[in-house]
């Protein structure tokens, strides 16, 4: 029998650490998302979009997997590194700082609008991929994203004020 590829394991993988917080949930959630695949794998073969299918499935599996734990989703920025083998140390730790901040302010949206700018900013999808993943309209989509992104740059210029006038 054939191996199961997905040629979009990564960008699952990333989804599901977005959401879960941890790698060993979000690897669990890979192995999860497999063995379904797996056991009905006639029926996968026929899914037209399977990329979007296997998003919507793995955000499923990720929110049952919080609310089974009962815990809230982790800060992620520790699971992001930037790396230029031609940048300075310093200048390496002012993005790095410059990142967390962002990723600080990013896990203070709400969860839909953190999920929604992920899907967007992150893996690219276009607005109505983020809608099928997500379950919602496209015009929620588009306003959360919106509202997510204002919110952001509000807070980043406040951050910027503060900093200047210190």
């Amino acid at each position: 029998m054939k191996a199961l590829e997905l040629p979009f394991k990564d960008k699952l993988y990333r989804f599901a650490l977005n959401i879960v917080g941890n790698t060993f949930d979000a690897e669990d959630i890979m192995q999860e998302l497999m063995i379904k695949i797996w056991n009905r794998i006639e029926q996968y073969q026929e899914i037209e979009n399977k990329e979007a299918w296997c998003m919507t499935v793995t955000r499923n599996m990720c929110i049952d997997k919080v609310r089974n734990k009962k815990a809230s989703v982790q800060d992620i920025s520790d699971y992001h590194h930037l790396s230029d083998s031609d940048v300075t140390p310093d200048k390496k730790l002012e993005d790095t700082e410059r990142f967390g901040s962002i990723m600080a302010l990013v896990n203070q949206l709400p969860e839909k609008q953190r999920m929604i700018v992920h899907l967007r900013d992150v893996e690219g999808y276009t607005y109505q991929e983020i809608a099928d993943i997500t379950e919602t309209t496209l015009d929620f989509v588009k306003v959360s994203l919106h509202r997510a992104r204002k919110a952001l740059k509000e807070a980043l210029l406040k951050r910027n004020i503060k900093r200047y006038e210190a």
